[in-house]
């Protein structure tokens, strides 16, 4: 529920800045709802499923192959 939660306020977030950014490229209203709404859409699923492999990578106590730990870059 949290991630579900967190990725509907990243989403309303980001369709808020998606659609300023649009209308100060653009300074038309309707290209910047436009280009605004598709791009949060396809950018909230990525971020959901980058969520999921996250946890599944904290859930099973490890990390990506070849990432190596602070402690060893040290």
């Amino acid at each position: 529920m949290r991630t579900a939660k967190k990725t509907l306020s990243y989403s309303l977030m980001h369709l808020t800045v998606a659609i300023a950014v649009a209308y100060a490229l653009t300074r038309d209203w309707r290209a910047a709802l436009a280009i605004g709404m598709i791009e949060p859409i396809f950018q909230t699923m990525a971020f959901a499923v980058h969520e999921r492999v996250w946890a599944r990578i904290g859930a099973n106590g490890t990390s990506a192959p070849g990432a190596r730990s602070a402690s060893v870059e040290a």
